[in-house]
């Protein structure tokens, strides 16, 4: 199987960006504000939105599965407060339940987070609950940064997100750090701040000994880990400077990477500096970057052809990017896939 760990319901119906806008005006006018109950998407309407993107795309680059989760510019944590949030989160979260309803063979979801700037993680569990106990999430996305951009929250290292870590570890589900929109015009959301808190996420584990607190506990960095492997022998080096153990053993028993990189070179690189084990396949399509590339006259984001294209790796690596490690990683999905023969 061709397993995409990276996926955004960014094509939803436009009534679902329609509710969220009278959300947001009625944080002025607090009597405006909608009902959940009056959002209406039909099943048509869910399956027209797939099958004309995602779906479309996934049967002409050949993959099969993909974890899907809410969309992230959409989570925007930093508007509102938590019950504002909370009812988005479950709105989005409930939306991509019904796609893999609809399409149980093609997505299986992954939940957002009520996430809000000041306020305990603690806050989130009852939605986690919800979403792995009754929409069989296989996986979440945190946020580290839920203040758009300003960064007020602490280090990932800090006891403050351990309730999320405790019930991740319970659950034995994998968290992707993913940050939402900027609302910091020093940081361009996605070419900037994505790529900052990949990079951001990856050293604040460096410098801690959080895993030493959940040996179990797995994050999923996307984009390639932001600079984490162009960069390599700094974090090394950082490393050795600290007195922390080889990275091998302080922090790819937990840290994952993703291959939303889009173009040949970024993928060469990625493959030859992180261990193949530490790979998954994903292409966050349709995502940030959705043009084609007129140097090769293919869509940036099909990254399978990069992926089936690089010289370092061999079949069995190719297996475990596209499949095995996705299984190994996110245990609830190897289930799920299991329970149906696969």
């Amino acid at each position: 199987m061709i397993i995409d760990v990276h996926g955004h319901y960014t094509t939803a119906p436009a009534a679902l960006g329609a509710w969220r806008d009278l959300q947001i005006a009625a944080l002025k006018d607090p009597s405006k504000a909608p009902k959940a109950s009056e959002l209406k998407i039909s099943d048509d309407e869910l399956r027209e939105s797939i099958e004309t993107n995602q779906l479309k795309l996934m049967k002409e680059r050949g993959s099969d599965l993909t974890i899907f989760s809410p969309r992230a510019s959409f989570m925007a944590h930093h508007i509102g407060d938590f019950e504002t949030s909370s009812t988005w989160a479950a709105i989005c979260n409930e939306l991509c339940f019904r796609v893999a309803e609809l399409f149980p063979d093609h997505f299986i979801p992954a939940a957002m987070l009520p996430q809000s700037p000041g306020v305990d993680p603690a806050t989130c569990i009852p939605e986690l609950v919800k979403c792995v106990e009754q929409f069989g999430n296989v996986g979440l996305n945190l946020n580290p940064d839920p203040s758009g951009g300003h960064w007020t929250s602490p280090p990932l290292s800090d006891r403050h997100w351990y309730p999320i870590y405790e019930k991740m570890v319970e659950y034995d589900i994998p968290a992707m750090i993913h940050v939402s929109t900027s609302c910091n015009s020093c940081f361009h959301t996605t070419g900037a701040h994505y790529l900052n808190a990949d990079t951001t996420a990856f050293m604040q584990c460096l410098t801690s000994d959080l895993f030493k607190d959940f040996p179990t506990l797995k994050f999923l960095i996307p984009h390639g880990g932001g600079a984490v492997p162009y960069h390599w022998g700094r974090f090394r080096g950082l490393a050795q400077e600290l007195k922390k153990p080889l990275l091998k053993d302080h922090l790819l028993n937990n840290i994952f990477f993703d291959t939303c990189v889009y173009h040949q070179p970024g993928i060469d690189l990625l493959t030859k500096v992180i261990p193949v084990d530490n790979i998954l396949f994903a292409s966050e399509m349709i995502g940030a970057v959705r043009g084609i590339d007129p140097e090769t006259g293919h869509y940036y984001d099909d990254t399978k052809r990069y992926v089936a294209a690089t010289p370092n790796l061999s079949d069995e690596d190719r297996y475990k990017v596209y499949e095995g490690n996705a299984r190994r990683v996110f245990p609830r999905l190897d289930a799920q896939l299991k329970a149906k023969g696969k």
